[in-house]
C-alpha cells in the first residue's frame, strides 16, 4: 500500500503542474488589466506602468511563470493585490469553512440518501419504494440556488428558526448543509437502491439465506459491505463537485468559504489569489481521489492497491 501511495503522490506532480500552466496562460490573456484595476480608474498611465512593473506584470509570460513556480515550490503563493494579504493566509482562513460545509453536506447526503435507497430496494415494487423514488426525483430536480433561497425564506424569514446567513451562530451551518446535500441525497438513494438490488440477486446472498442465516445477519455481513462500494466511489467524487458546487451555496448564505474567495478574486482580477485558489483546489481534488482508493481497499479486502 505504501508503494502505491508513493507512486500516486508522485503522479500528482505533473497534474498539478499542468493545471498551474493552463491557469497561468488563461489569466495572462484575460482582456482585463490587473494593474489598471489595482491603480483605479482615475490613475495616470505613468502610475499604471509603475504598478505593472512593481507587480512584475511587464515581464514575458515564461519569466512570470518561472518566478511564480519558484515561489510556489517554497510554499509562497504570492501576495493578494486587492486584499494586501498573503494568499496562503487568506486561503487558510477560508478553507475550514469550506471543509465544514463539505463534510456537513456529505453527511446530509449519506444520512438521508442511504436509508431511503436501502428501504426502497428492500420494498421493491411496493409503496415505500415508489415514495422513496418520488422523493429522490424531486431532490434531483431542485436547483441548489433555488433550494437555498426557499430554505432561507421559510426557515429563516417566515419561521425564524435559523439565521439568515453568515457564521455567527452554531446553527448557521444547517441550511447551507441541507442546500448542498439534499440534491446529492437523491442521487445516493437511487444508487443505493440499484446497488442493493444487484447484491440481493447475487449467488452468495441466496446461499446465505439458504443456510438459514437471519435477514439482519445477511444485511450487515453480506449486503451492505458489497453495496457500499459504489457509494464510497461517489462520495470521493463529491469532494471535487462540492468545491465547485458550493460556490452558489456560499453566495446565497454569505458563507465565507474558499469558493466565495475565488469568485471575489476573479471579479477583481486578483492574479495571485486566483492562482492560489485554483492550485489548492486542484491539490484537494487529487488527494481526494487517492483517499477514496485507500478507503475502498479497507472496506473491500478484495481490492489490492499494490497491483
Amino acid at each position: 500500500m505504501w508503494r502505491y501511495l508513493a507512486r500516486r503522490l508522485v503522479l500528482t506532480l505533473p497534474v498539478l503542474l499542468g493545471i498551474s500552466i493552463i491557469t497561468f496562460v488563461l489569466i495572462y490573456y484575460l482582456p482585463a488589466d490587473p494593474a489598471r484595476l489595482y491603480a483605479g480608474p482615475s490613475a495616470t498611465v505613468e502610475t499604471v506602468d509603475r504598478i505593472r512593473h512593481e507587480l512584475g506584470l511587464d515581464l514575458p509570460l515564461w519569466q512570470q511563470y518561472t518566478n511564480y513556480l519558484g515561489k510556489l515550490v517554497q510554499g509562497d503563493l504570492g501576495f493578494s493585490y486587492r486584499k494586501q494579504t498573503p494568499v496562503l493566509e487568506l486561503i487558510l482562513s477560508r478553507l475550514p469553512y469550506t471543509a465544514m460545509l463539505i463534510v456537513s453536506g456529505i453527511f446530509v447526503e449519506l444520512a438521508l440518501g442511504l436509508p431511503i435507497g436501502l428501504a426502497s430496494a428492500l420494498a421493491r415494487g411496493r409503496l415505500p419504494d415508489r415514495l422513496g423514488m418520488l422523493v429522490a426525483l424531486l431532490g434531483v430536480s431542485a436547483p441548489p440556488f433555488w433550494l437555498g433561497l426557499m430554505l432561507l425564506y421559510w426557515f429563516a424569514f417566515q419561521i425564524p428558526i435559523f439565521p439568515l446567513g453568515g457564521v455567527e451562530q452554531p446553527t448557521s451551518i444547517v441550511l447551507p448543509a441541507l442546500t448542498a446535500g439534499l440534491g446529492g441525497a437523491a442521487w445516493y438513494a437511487r444508487i443505493m437502491r440499484s446497488s442493493t438490488l444487484e447484491v440481493l440477486a447475487a449467488d452468495y446472498v441466496r446461499t446465505a439465506h439458504a443456510k438459514g442465516q437471519s435477514r439482519q445477519l445477511v444485511l450487515w455481513r453480506h449486503l451492505l459491505p458489497n453495496a457500499l462500494n459504489p457509494i464510497i466511489t461517489m462520495a470521493g467524487m463529491d469532494i471535487p463537485w462540492f468545491i465547485g458546487g458550493v460556490v452558489l451555496v456560499e453566495q446565497v448564505f454569505a458563507w465565507p468559504g474558499l469558493g466565495r474567495l475565488a469568485v471575489e478574486a476573479i471579479q477583481t482580477v486578483d492574479v495571485p489569489l486566483i492562482l492560489g485558489t485554483v492550485s489548492v483546489t486542484a491539490l484537494i481534488v487529487v488527494l481526494s481521489g487517492i483517499l477514496v482508493d485507500l478507503v475502498q481497499s479497507l472496506v473491500d479486502p478484495r481490492i489490492r492497491l499494490s497491483r
